[in-house]
């Protein structure tokens, strides 16, 4: 078996498993390989993170250090924290607001909020960059 990282038109990244390189091409040509998010089937491989195995002379002192559960959790809520002290809540109107923004209508601003698969779509051929967070609910909206 081999894994490929893999990315449809829109931009999303998923993985792949194959029996080899040759059952990947073979899929591929018959539209079998689909994304699990938008289910496009217009898919190409994409460059994967390489591991290089260092021998036993190699520095321990190099290794990154895996965050420990607590402080990926705090850096989490720092995260969501600035963003909500940082960025307007749009909600459903994201992509609106994005457009008026790009094309001067309204003053830049960070917003943040809600679109759908096809609001995306048109941001993207618009040339409007954005960033998917997925964030909890605002501490102040009510539950």
């Amino acid at each position: 078996m081999i894994a490929f990282d893999l990315q449809c038109e829109d931009g999303h990244t998923f993985e792949g498993w194959f029996e080899d390189s040759q059952s990947y091409e073979d899929q591929k040509k018959k539209n079998l390989i689909a994304c699990p998010i938008c289910n496009s089937a217009n898919v190409s491989k994409i460059l994967s993170p390489v591991a290089i195995k260092r021998g036993v002379s190699a520095n321990p002192g190099t290794v990154p250090v895996p965050m420990e559960e607590a402080q990926m959790a705090e850096l989490g809520r720092r995260i969501v924290d600035y963003v909500h002290k940082n960025f307007d809540d749009v909600g459903c109107d994201f992509s609106k607001e994005a457009l008026k923004i790009h094309y001067g209508v309204t003053e830049p601003r960070n917003i943040r909020g809600v679109s759908s698969p096809e609001e995306e779509k048109t941001l993207k051929q618009e040339g409007i960059e954005y960033f998917k967070l997925p964030m909890p609910p605002s501490p102040d909206s009510e539950s």
